[in-house]
């Protein structure tokens, strides 16, 4: 108790030396009462819809071994490289890289490349997914639901190192929803009884949109504040069709151009990605700083100002050290620029939801409703409210979430809401 009352000063005074009271006092602070309220009261599990999920993941686990074994002529040990090795390389005779002293790799990167040899591949790693599912999600889950009903999950505030909230024992915010199967899970999350339903409110492209507004990029800012598709502005700008042109497969490999940009991503890890060649990755890179020159212009300023500062930071003034990019090791450099790249992006949009978070939080208890603030995944929040009050929660939960903070490309969020997470999304 000494030690820490001592620290308050001398910790003030670092705080106003780096221009940081009005995060702590305004943003952090604040949350910790709402991160409180969220992990006392929870959120509820249908114990039966659980279990329903699992018992289908059961089955299609146990097709799906039943398929390996005919095309793997026998049974083996799926989960196990050892067995899956010999059967892949040296039995089914695919192109293999060389054997190793432990044996051939089988790992995710290995497979995807061997997917148009033979249908066995695709079998392995929809099977890798669904006991990822059951294993950590259904198995997992069911383990930590409490004698109420309801899941207690802990919301952490100083872990990353980008100033998002995390979320741990269980982690919620890990629920996969780029696939079908995944977002199924979300059936299983109820609001606390039937007078309850859930409101959700996702903030559209934000990273983007922030990305736009710090590097004052006319045509980007333009395009959202237009209500474009920026993906399809991107592939005609980057491959110049005109935007009614654009097809499908341009407009996703604008999206990965797009997205892969904030993470400062290399021609390299592009090629990978759209599985193209790396002139070609570099070729749409190119392309798209031709197109959005003040991007290329913070992102090249991003990496000078955090070697010289020896930090980057948000536009709230939240810092992450970067010892990595005055290394030595060249590998260790290369991640320390692309994380001052993305660093001042991602974490101000963690900023600005936990700006939000304190409003809608702030708001609900004003206005005397009857609702809490249940959930935080990244860009998206949840709301459990009594329904006599969900019209009105709904018009504040807007508000507050889009005039969290004034962009010059405009927040913007999908608000929805429903009997359970999967349908209030």
């Amino acid at each position: 108790a000494k030690v820490a009352y001592h620290s308050y000063i001398k910790m003030l005074d670092i705080l106003k030396n780096n221009n940081q009271l009005d995060l702590y006092f305004d943003i952090e602070l604040p949350l910790v009462d709402v991160l409180k309220d969220m992990e006392v009261h929870g959120i509820k599990v249908d114990k039966a819809a659980l279990l329903e999920y699992q018992s289908m993941l059961s089955e299609k686990i146990n097709s799906l071994t039943d398929e390996i074994y005919e095309l793997a002529g026998g049974a083996f040990n799926i989960n196990s490289p050892q067995q899956l090795g010999p059967i892949l390389f040296d039995k089914l005779a695919l192109p293999s890289s060389k054997k190793t002293k432990t044996g051939y790799s089988t790992n995710h990167d290995v497979l995807e490349k061997l997917r148009p040899y033979h249908p066995i591949i695709n079998l392995i790693l929809e099977y890798r997914t669904m006991t990822k599912l059951k294993s950590t999600y259904a198995d997992g889950l069911l383990n930590t639901i409490s004698e109420d009903g309801k899941i207690y999950s802990t919301f952490n505030q100083v872990i990353t190192t980008t100033g998002r909230i995390s979320s741990t024992e269980p982690n919620l915010q890990n629920i996969p929803i780029k696939m079908d199967i995944g977002r199924e899970l979300r059936k299983a999350f109820i609001p606390s009884s039937s007078e309850y339903v859930f409101l959700d409110g996702d903030y559209s492209q934000i990273e983007l949109r922030v990305l736009a507004h710090i590097a004052g990029d006319q045509t980007m800012i333009g395009a959202f504040l237009n209500h474009e598709d920026i993906h399809r502005l991107t592939a005609s700008q980057v491959f110049n069709t005109p935007i009614e042109l654009v097809t499908p497969k341009q407009r996703s490999n604008a999206k990965a151009v797009n997205f892969g940009i904030v993470y400062g991503i290399s021609a390299f890890s592009l090629s990978q990605d759209l599985n193209i060649t790396k002139k070609e990755a570099e070729k749409y890179i190119n392309g798209y700083f031709e197109k959005y020159p003040m991007v290329k212009k913070y992102l090249d300023s991003a990496v000078s100002s955090a070697t010289e500062n020896g930090y980057a930071e948000t536009l709230f003034n939240r810092r992450r050290d970067m010892p990595e990019l005055k290394s030595s090791n060249f590998n260790l450099r290369s991640f320390g620029e692309r994380a001052a790249m993305n660093m001042p992006i991602q974490g101000t949009a963690a900023d600005i939801i936990k700006i939000a978070m304190n409003r809608v939080h702030s708001r609900i208890k004003e206005e005397h409703l009857d609702a809490k603030l249940i959930l935080q995944v990244h860009d998206e929040l949840l709301i459990e409210v009594n329904k006599k009050h969900a019209k009105k929660a709904m018009k504040i939960f807007k508000y507050e979430m889009e005039n969290a903070f004034k962009l010059k490309s405009k927040l913007e969020a999908d608000f929805s809401s429903g009997p359970n997470w999967f349908e209030a999304k």
